[in-house]
């Protein structure tokens, strides 16, 4: 009786397994489409009343738009300053970019600019869309427009202190970036607000540029970067997406005191690394994400005096990674630090402070007496099968864990710290936790039918031992 209940719940998670989604999603979608046929002067009976202002002034000139609706879009072609006072409102046609700027050395200020929900993705229709060079929009407000603001190859642009707030209810697919930037270097955005677009920030392309002191919320990802080099990102906060930030293809970025949080949802995670190579991550706060810190195919990268706390996954890192190494941070309060993707990693983790470590410092020098184990059984599981997850937050995953502790049964290749830290350090630099960013409780326990099947699939493991293809790779001396 008791084998049948056994085979009966194998099937049962087997069955579990074919019927799961990929568990890989956040990062594997394909590339976007190539940018879209550049927009031109618009047709005159689409055009903004300020056209002829625009159209009379001198290069160099300054022009001062005084509060009201001005309806129509708006073609600037020399290199002038725009400025609002009273907060003028510029009411797009509809149909295309609402302002479009395609001469160097144009400044933009003080505008609230509405795309009244209209245009085309093909056209990268955009609230200001720039294609030029050292061109800087500062405190202005977009809404309800395609994309908020495009850059397109404008080297030296500046975005500083503007709101972009998407289009409600449209799904993602149907809308564009907040700020997007595309084939632009030396770009600088700074102390902006986005709200409810596809991504927060897209760059693609791009490198030398400064990101700092922005907040990017209630998207799908907070930052969405690939092919872009010798970046800084700086006190920016990406939170309430399917990503923090994701970032692919690139090499030599730094993060410093950026916070990543409440990112939630099956394939949801704070900080994601793919094919991402010589980052330095140092001082941020990583916390109330589904995962915390995703790694795959990204090699020499540093993480120091981060937090990561509250998290479902610490860290997940694939086995197609390489050199990367975690000092002095510190995991707190995670359901578990580790899922690890395939069979071993190089990854070093040295000093580093685990809530769950729970070994005293006999000596006082900081230092708890014994190693930390990042990895048992049910992370090699977890690491390894999709439905895995299904059972983390169970008792039964606990108690897989501490089997695999008594009898070990699986060869799975230990992930150690070998000096953690025994008492939380002082990280003066890592954003604080406010009021609005901190993190919610963790979800509730698993049910308590997901949990006897892994304790089924436990008992199996301690009744036969290793696979068949283990004990024959283990008879001819060789490693399953």
């Amino acid at each position: 009786m008791i084998i049948a209940r056994l085979i009966v719940a194998t099937v049962l998670l087997h069955t579990a397994l074919l019927a799961a989604p990929a568990r890989a999603q956040v990062g594997d979608d394909a590339l976007p489409p190539s940018t879209g046929t550049l927009e031109g002067r618009p047709d005159p009976g689409k055009a903004s009343p300020l056209q002829a202002l625009i159209d009379g002034a001198r290069p160099g000139d300054r022009i001062v738009v005084a509060s009201g609706r001005y309806q129509g879009d708006l073609f600037i072609d020399k290199p002038i300053t725009l400025v609002g006072e009273g907060r003028p409102v510029l009411l797009g046609s509809g149909s295309g970019s609402v302002v479009r700027v395609r001469a160097s050395g144009v400044t933009i200020e003080g505008f609230d600019i509405d795309g009244r929900r209209g245009g085309d993705l093909g056209r990268d229709t955009a609230g200001i869309h720039v294609a030029a060079s050292r061109v800087t929009i500062r405190h202005c407000h977009v809404r309800d427009a395609l994309f908020g603001i495009y850059l397109r190859e404008s080297d030296d642009a500046v975005v500083e202190g503007s709101t972009i707030v998407g289009i409600p209810d449209r799904p993602p697919g149907e809308v564009g970036s907040g700020i997007h930037v595309w084939n632009s270097q030396r770009y600088r955005l700074t102390g902006n607000q986005i709200v409810g677009t596809r991504d927060g920030m897209y760059i693609q392309s791009s490198s030398n540029g400064i990101v700092r002191g922005n907040r990017a919320r209630e998207l799908r990802y907070g930052l969405h970067y690939m092919f872009s080099d010798d970046n800084l990102f700086e006190d920016n906060s990406f939170e309430t997406g399917a990503a923090g930030a994701a970032l692919m293809y690139s090499v030599r970025i730094t993060f410093r005191r950026n916070r990543f949080i409440r990112n939630r949802g099956f394939a949801s995670v704070g900080l994601l690394l793919k094919a991402c190579d010589d980052l330095v991550a140092e001082d941020n706060l990583i916390a109330d994400n589904a995962r915390g810190i995703f790694i795959e195919g990204s090699y020499r990268n540093t993480f120091r005096r981060n937090i990561v706390a509250m998290s479902d996954v610490a860290l997940v890192i694939y086995d197609s990674s390489g050199g990367n190494v975690f000092a002095d941070n510190a995991f707190v309060g995670n359901l578990t630090p580790l899922s690890l993707v395939g069979r071993r990693t190089d990854t070093r983790f040295a000093g580093n402070y685990w809530s769950d470590h729970g070994e005293p410092d006999l000596d006082g020098d900081g230092i708890a007496e014994r190693p930390y184990r990042l990895s048992n059984v049910f992370d090699h599981l977890r690491g390894n099968l999709t439905a895995a997850d299904l059972f983390a937050q169970g008792l039964a995953a606990r108690a897989l864990g501490a089997a695999e502790r008594a009898f070990p049964v699986l060869d799975a290749v230990p992930v150690v710290d070998e000096r953690p830290l025994a008492r939380m350090p002082r990280l003066p630099d890592v954003p604080q936790v406010t009021a609005e960013s901190a993190p919610t409780a963790p979800p509730p326990a698993a049910p308590f039918w997901p949990a006897a099947m892994v304790m089924a699939g436990a008992l199996v493991l301690l009744a036969g031992g290793r696979s068949p293809l283990a004990r024959r790779a283990q008879a001819h001396g060789g490693a399953a």
